[in-house]
């Protein structure tokens, strides 16, 4: 940010509240104080710690040290431009700390951690308050409470929000690029001539059994003991249903009755759905097939179902401790709670999965808090970025079946021209890069280099 720089800091004015420390309220609360708003940031470690959380550091990476691959062809590539473009705090930190990680941008957790805690605790616009936030403070917030948010906030939020407040143990089904799917194999339809809103990828007899053996034989996600696993009937995991039994899939998720393969007339011994995870078409989730298998292993199933043998996953299921808000339901792109628009949320809690994503949040909510706090309208990026792709997803994605999301392709406008997928998404790279920066100058945020 430029020297002096300010959206209109009238001194005097109520601070802005950003309630959490991890890398979205971070990013949030940094975003603020660079455009010369007050802030007051909430962090309740170390006085209460989460079962994940080892450190009173912001900003802690708990599980991997990656914030994702970079390069022009690469989404989370992408996104990291994008952050690097808006002076970001966690990508600056990220850059200073980083270590060798092949094609990824990993860093070292501590002093990554450190910089970010020393940057933000020296500013002169942030005051840290060390205490457990329970109810949402007057005047304009930020919520960035993440996976872990504490029992008694979430119960005020249940109580402000009702039951599209959702607080479980998350199980997401893979999903997949639409442009990868062999639409040769997968039809379209829907059980007895209903709607034919899902793909449907058919396996015959011997198909079965080979999938049912790559299934059998893939390895368990072995959880966190913060974790603590529980399976519920209604999102039972794939592997668990295979465990019951050879056939139990096929009664179950991969049931093809109603289904015939329009090129046979007849039904297939088994078919797995997938259903639209956007309007557009652009992703479509594996329906029933929750998953807490490694990722590798997970690749192996998708790619072994018949119409999916070059499927690309942009989100690989996951079987964790989650706490997150309904967001379709509640959210606007502008990561405002339609409900209490002085209210943004961001991270984890409003509906992204990874590091990267979560930074990227906060730094949109930051801006947009400082906005509403001057009596600004909020802003929203350009739907060919990949931020404004992905809060565009939050706000619109399918609220019956809404899962976390990451940075992928699938969230932008497709490159219709020629070439092979790399030049392709080269191009993507390299208009939303420039939308975005055309977007930071329109606002009045200076564009870094």
């Amino acid at each position: 940010m430029g020297k002096g720089y300010s959206l209109g800091y009238t001194k005097g004015m109520n601070a802005v509240h950003v309630i959490g420390a991890g890398l979205a309220g971070s990013e949030a609360a940094y975003t603020l104080a660079r455009l010369g708003l007050r802030v007051r940031l909430y962090e309740m470690r170390p006085y209460r710690m989460t079962p994940a959380h080892h450190t009173p550091q912001f900003a802690e990476l708990v599980c991997s040290n990656s914030l994702g691959g970079e390069g022009e062809t690469n989404a989370k590539g992408l996104l990291q431009a994008e952050l690097r473009a808006a002076g970001s705090l966690i990508l600056r930190a990220a850059d200073r700390h980083r270590v060798p990680a092949g094609g990824a941008l990993a860093v070292e957790r501590e002093g990554f951690s450190a910089e970010v805690t020393r940057t933000l605790e020296a500013h002169p616009q942030v005051e840290v308050v060390r205490q457990e936030v329970t109810e949402l403070p007057e005047g304009v917030v930020v919520l960035a409470t993440g996976p872990l948010t504490s029992d008694a906030l979430a119960e005020h939020l249940r109580a402000l929000l009702g039951p599209h407040f959702l607080s479980f143990y998350d199980a997401a089904a893979p999903v997949v690029l639409g442009e990868s799917i062999d639409l040769s194999v997968a039809y379209r339809a829907g059980r007895y001539g209903q709607s034919a809103d899902y793909l449907n990828c058919p396996l015959n007899e011997e198909e079965y059994r080979r999938f049912y053996e790559v299934l059998t034989q893939a390895r368990k996600h072995t959880p966190h003991d913060w974790e603590r696993l529980e399976f519920f009937e209604g999102c039972m995991p794939i592997e668990e249903l295979a465990r019951r039994g050879y056939h139990t899939p096929r009664f179950g998720p991969m049931k093809p009755v109603g289904l015939p393969d329009p090129r046979t007339g007849k039904e297939p011994y088994a078919v797995v759905q997938l259903r639209a995870e956007d309007p557009a078409g652009r992703m479509w989730s594996l329906v029933g097939f929750q998953t807490g298998l490694k990722w590798g292993d997970q690749k192996l199933l998708v790619q072994s179902i018949p119409g999916l043998e070059k499927a690309e996953i942009v989100r690989y299921g996951v079987m964790h401790r989650n706490t997150y808000l309904c967001a379709p339901r509640l959210i606007e792109p502008t990561l405002q709670f339609r409900a209490y628009p002085h209210v943004l949320v961001a991270g984890v809690l409003v509906g992204v999965e990874g590091y990267l994503e979560s930074a990227a949040t906060g730094f949109l909510a930051g801006l947009n808090a400082a906005r509403l706090a001057l009596g600004l309208v909020p802003t929203l990026p350009p739907e060919e970025s990949m931020l404004g792709g992905l809060v565009r997803y939050l706000a619109r994605a399918n609220p019956e079946n809404f899962q976390p999301m990451n940075a992928n392709w699938g969230l932008v406008p497709a490159d219709e021209g020629p070439g092979k997928k790399s030049e392709r998404r080269t191009r993507m790279y390299r208009r939303g890069l420039e939308r975005f920066r055309a977007w930071l100058a329109e606002v009045g945020e200076p564009v870094q280099a």
